[in-house]
């Protein structure tokens, strides 16, 4: 017997779908197909509106797979696909703020990209940049820190994380399952070396399992599970078999700082001279065995001394330097980035992309200095009353995390790409806000 509380209407609403869809069937069949994708889409919001801890990590696992690699190898449209997925998120996140109640997020990082598509109205966009374009690059922007707005249960924040740390290995066994049918490939080579793929592509998914090892030591520092350094050094072997060169330097560092300079009662002494042991015999091995790891990416790119190569992205860099010539106070609108190289161009299909790979360019380029000030600031902000009244080796740690993300953004698309929504929702399940209290244990 189907029981439906009669204080929760989006369930009587969905029962009454799914009558609709019955009656309308029968009456007119031709209809049935639309109608069936109508409910169906009905049926998921409605569970998304019953259980949104649950949506939020089925959603981000999902996000992790990277849709707009393996699905989009099966049907096209990339671009659609990563709207839908930011889409998707904004909806749950709705729903949920329905259900649990809704926050004023002072200081989001949000606000700044509002800021610069009102200047791009005022100033005028980029050539080729229409105002629906504009527009939706401002809702995708704006995508990651839309769950600032969010009041989380303890179960959605302990989802969120949950799901931050083991994406990676979800994302690396929907790869091998995707392998073992014959539909993509499991690995790829680079000059001679072995770079993982899985459902992803090596640079989303090093930057997948880099954030993974940040929410990783939060977690061990906040809990003082053993667990939590297995799911650690699972992730660090991905990121290694990855190839992302940035993203293992960073959480190296990061890892580092907390095992030597982090305040903890979950790391004595003792433990932590055992792990930087454990490290040092690593690193030795590698280093003996240095001469037979050329099939690892990094191991190959220093023998060759290309370590600090950037793949041809600062040949780019020069038309965004250009563009932010031609405007440097307000920028272009937000999207600009898109069109300002534009893909089918000589150097477009050289790159095989036209972003930056440099998000101090490309928001310079979108929104001028005071649009990146402004972006830069409210981040700062957003990151210094998040973490304000969490204990000292999180908030140290968590403030680390950004600082490489800082550092990042200068040869990757960290603000744009898929990999923001997980690092931002992630960021905002750790935060302990003053209205909110701390995270749950």
């Amino acid at each position: 017997m189907i029981r439906a509380a009669r204080r929760d209407p989006v369930r009587w609403l969905a029962l009454a779908g799914l009558a609709g869809f019955a009656a309308t069937a029968f009456i007119m069949p031709p209809v049935t197909g639309t109608l069936l994708v109508l409910t169906g889409l009905g049926l998921v919001a409605a569970v998304a509106y019953a259980r949104p801890a649950a949506a939020m990590a089925a959603w981000l696992l999902l996000v992790e797979t990277t849709p707009e690699m393996w699905l989009s190898d099966m049907i096209g449209h990339h671009e659609l696909i990563i709207a839908a997925l930011k889409s998707a998120g904004l909806l749950i996140v709705a729903l949920a703020a329905l259900r649990n109640g809704a926050r004023f997020d002072r200081f989001n990082p949000s606000y700044a990209f509002a800021a610069m598509f009102g200047a791009g109205l005022v100033h005028g966009f980029w050539p080729g940049l229409t105002m629906i374009a504009s527009f939706r690059s401002l809702v995708g922007s704006a995508a990651p820190f839309a769950p600032g707005f969010l009041r989380l249960t303890p179960a959605m924040r302990r989802g969120i994380v949950r799901c931050t740390i083991i994406g990676p290995s979800v994302t690396m066994t929907y790869g091998a399952a995707l392998a073992a049918l014959g539909v993509r490939a499991l690995y790829g080579t680079q000059q001679g070396a072995v770079r993982l793929i899985a459902s992803s592509n090596p640079a989303f998914l090093g930057g997948f399992a880099m954030i993974a090892v940040f929410a990783g030591l939060v977690e061990f520092l906040r809990a003082g599970r053993l667990r939590e350094s297995g799911w650690i050094a699972v992730n660090f072997v991905i990121l290694l078999a990855t190839g992302a060169r940035a993203p293992l330097a960073l959480a190296v560092c990061v890892t580092l700082a907390t095992l030597l300079a982090t305040p903890s009662p979950h790391l004595p002494a003792s433990r932590r001279i055992a792990l930087l042991a454990a490290g040092g015999v690593v690193l030795g091995a590698a280093i003996m065995a240095f001469s037979a790891l050329h099939a690892i990416r990094v191991v190959d790119l220093i023998h060759l001394g290309e370590a600090g190569d950037l793949s041809n992205r600062n040949l780019i860099w020069p038309d965004f330097e250009a563009a932010i010539a031609r405007s440097p106070l307000l920028g272009w609108g937000v999207g600009a980035g898109k069109v300002i190289v534009p893909l089918q161009s000589h150097l477009g299909r050289f790159l095989g992309t036209n972003a930056a790979h440099n998000e101090y360019l490309r928001i310079a380029a979108e929104g001028g200095v005071i649009g990146a000030v402004l972006l830069f600031a409210l981040l700062c902000l957003w990151l210094r009353r998040g973490t304000a009244a969490l204990p000292a080796g999180q908030r140290l740690v968590i403030r680390l995390v950004f600082l490489a993300f800082a550092v990042q953004s200068f040869t990757d698309n960290t603000l744009i790409a898929t990999t923001s929504l997980a690092f931002f929702t992630w960021a905002r399940a750790v935060f302990a806000d003053a209205d909110e209290g701390p995270p749950a244990a």
